[in-house]
């Protein structure tokens, strides 16, 4: 079933390729990573290659590969030389890379090429929940779209109707307001991790556990998850005590957050978010896991 937040994009993506006034390249912003950037980008090349198939001749999806979290130089001179022959059926060509926010500065140069200079009737479709990543270069050739988080209620109503009843709001509270990601979970046993891993973090805010212990525990069971748990976690924090109500993934101004709590510097909580990222990307290399998930952690301790 079609995400409902999705239908003022999907109304004028439609308008737009009617018109034939789409752009030769989009950039699809999903903060969350999970609210439907990819299903999206699914549905746009469904529409201009005229199907109702994930599988088309003319489609061609660029995404780590094996279990790595990059995606890699020679993917994208593929694509790029894939985009240049003459489509299998005399329409557009399409090329989907996600997350485009894995590329690496060579990747990112490769594409860029094919970004200034598109063969006629291509379309590039980039998917990205943290678009600051990506060179001034790429983003100013991109036609950006902002995928919005689903409120609570809407993300648990499209959860009981696609995938059934359940504790949505437990899971939904470890991995954010990314109910497509949700979708695809472990409902017996995110929820428990999720609140162990909140409450360790408060433990260690406080100055009540050991970030090295944490660390070492951490970089055994279920890393990749918990550090989506602690990356939310950051951001929520920021979220609610943020003044006015709201919070950008892309925001960067200000010195410190608002409100009776607030003693961090809150550039000094958006480079932990960015850090929890760049170790989220790097779980595939030879890096000492637990020595950097440690010096994270030490960096939580509030500061009076």
């Amino acid at each position: 079933m079609n995400p409902s937040w999705l239908d003022a994009q999907m109304t004028a993506l439609r308008s737009a390729f009617e018109a034939d006034r789409l752009p030769h390249a989009l950039l699809i912003h999903d903060a969350s990573g999970g609210s439907g950037g990819d299903w999206l980008a699914r549905w746009i090349a469904r529409l201009v290659l005229r199907t109702n198939a994930d599988q088309h001749p003319d489609l061609m999806v660029v995404q780590p590969i094996d279990d790595s979290k990059q995606i890699r130089i020679e993917q994208v001179r593929e694509l790029a030389a894939e985009l240049a022959l003459t489509s299998h059926q005399g329409g557009y060509k399409v090329g989907l890379l996600t997350p485009a926010d894995a590329f690496n500065r060579f990747t990112a140069n490769a594409l860029l090429k094919t970004l200034e200079e598109p063969p006629p009737r291509t379309l590039l479709i980039l998917v990205a929940s943290v678009p600051s990543r990506l060179p001034a270069t790429i983003l100013s050739r991109c036609q950006r779209i902002v995928v919005r988080s689903p409120k609570r209620e809407e993300s648990v109503q499209w959860l009981e109707r696609n995938v059934g009843k359940g504790d949505w709001n437990a899971v939904l509270d470890t991995l954010g307001e990314a109910p497509l990601l949700a979708a695809t979970a472990d409902l017996s046993t995110i929820p428990q991790l999720g609140g162990e891993t909140r409450r360790t973090l408060e433990e260690l805010e406080r100055g009540e556990a050991d970030p090295s212990a944490t660390a070492e525990a951490w970089s055994r069971s279920e890393l990749a998850l918990r550090l989506h748990c602690f990356e939310n976690w950051l951001t929520d924090r920021i979220r609610r005590q943020s003044t006015p109500p709201g919070f950008s993934a892309e925001m960067r101004a200000g010195t410190h957050l608002q409100g009776p709590s607030a003693v961090l510097n809150i550039r000094g909580l958006f480079e932990l978010v960015d850090g929890v990222r760049d170790l989220k990307l790097q779980l595939d290399s030879p890096i000492n896991r637990s020595l950097a998930l440690e010096s994270l952690l030490r960096r939580l301790k509030i500061r009076t």
